[in-house]
């Protein structure tokens, strides 16, 4: 950007005082609400309230309460969408309509926002009908009717402008990714075709995901397994999980193939694009444990977005100690709705307790871990004690 652009562009910033005196509109309207309420409890003891008074006081509760929500969507997704992101994603209060607000959603919900309000205004105006002016009824309905028909106006326009939109996004996501353009060799040799070119690259990510061995999910034996369902595996082998950025859990004994499956998705993440990191639970620790001794942890975690498939592998094996556990919560609540983890361990989710040694950082750990998670129980034999038991016969 320009120097002029930049300045520009830095103007936005002027509206943040703008959205601070809402916010202390919105706290004079706090003190309304709790007014009126004290008066209607005080006229209602005290006798004084018939039956329309305490509808039309209620009506006048009812009526600052949906101008106080109009006041939030105007400061929070005003905010959002003109001056600077708030950064919410992720976090477990985050309102429903944030997270797919724009300019056209913000115009359409303020002007349905004020049909309901200009309701309650003409509802209380038909209550007391006996004390409200012909004149005011009147024009109370011709008013509210306009807010109705610009409201059914701006939805109307916005269907359009948000099913090209649409069209737009999906035609993104099915198009073909552009083929990665390989500079000539400086020996002379031909530039690589795209499938050559794509082929490179996939390869690039395997050999910088850092699986301890090559494992597909075609060689996957699951003759050994009663559960799950091979369709099941069929199904996260598309990788769909990492666009939805959830997480896949693989659970059971040793050797039920719980890693084999685990480099399988990451070597077809790969495959789709996307940068994979694999390691066991125990490095992971120690990586993050390294980056707080240097006062980096923030800044490691950031790096890792990079990433929108980390492998965390043998959860369970070696129980965390509680430095440990405080750090793989964090990995995994930094990354919650985020982007995904795979994540394999011997232990069902209820024993976790035994892991982290903390029942209640095992709770919030397998909460945020499990929601948007795909969870994968491979019940069977060990598949290494089965080849071993056709060879020498039983074990024990």
């Amino acid at each position: 950007m320009t120097t002029l652009g930049c300045a520009l562009f830095a103007t936005r910033w002027l509206q943040a005082p703008l959205y601070f005196g809402l916010v202390a509109a919105q706290g004079v309207y706090v003190y309304k609400f709790f007014n009126e309420l004290w008066h209607l409890i005080h006229h209602v003891i005290s006798g004084q309230a018939d039956e329309t008074y305490v509808m039309l006081a209620v009506l006048k509760l009812v009526d600052v309460v949906m101008i106080a929500n109009l006041l939030i969507m105007v400061i929070v997704g005003g905010y959002e969408t003109f001056v600077s992101r708030i950064g919410l994603q992720g976090h477990r209060d985050q309102p429903e309509w944030l997270s797919h607000v724009n300019s056209n959603v913000l115009k359409v919900k303020l002007a349905t926002a004020i049909v309901g309000i200009s309701s309650v205004h003409l509802l209380q105006m038909f209550v007391d009908v006996h004390h409200t002016p012909r004149h005011d009824l009147l024009w109370g309905t011709v008013i509210h009717m306009a807010f109705v028909f610009s409201a059914a106006i701006l939805a109307y326009m916005s269907g359009p402008m948000a099913a090209h939109e649409a069209r737009v996004h999906a035609a993104a996501k099915e198009a073909p990714s552009q083929p990665v353009v390989i500079p000539a060799q400086r020996d002379g040799k031909a530039d690589k075709g795209p499938d050559e070119a794509s082929a490179a690259g996939a390869e690039e990510r395997i050999e910088a995901a850092g699986f301890p061995a090559r494992k597909v999910l075609e060689l996957f034996d699951d003759g050994h397994l009663r559960a799950p369902e091979p369709q099941a595996i069929a199904r996260l082998g598309k990788v769909d999980f990492v666009a939805r950025k959830a997480n896949v859990l693989l659970l059971g004994r040793p050797g039920t193939g719980k890693t084999h499956l685990a480099i399988g998705l990451g070597v077809r993440a790969c495959q789709a694009g996307h940068q994979v990191l694999f390691a066991t639970a125990a490095q992971w620790c120690a990586r993050l444990a390294d980056a707080k001794a240097a006062g980096r942890l923030g800044a490691e975690l950031a790096q890792l977005d990079a990433y929108p498939v980390l492998i965390v592998d043998e959860v369970g094996y070696v129980p965390f100690e509680p430095e440990a556990a405080h750090l793989f919560f964090q990995l995994v609540s930094h990354r919650y709705e985020k982007a995904s983890l795979i994540v394999t361990s011997n232990r069902p989710l209820g024993r976790w307790d035994e892991v982290f040694g903390d029942s209640a950082m095992a709770s919030v750990t397998v909460d945020r871990l499990a929601h948007h998670a795909e969870v994968i129980a491979l019940e069977g034999d060990s598949y290494r004690t089965r080849h071993l038991e056709g060879a020498a016969g039983p074990l024990f």
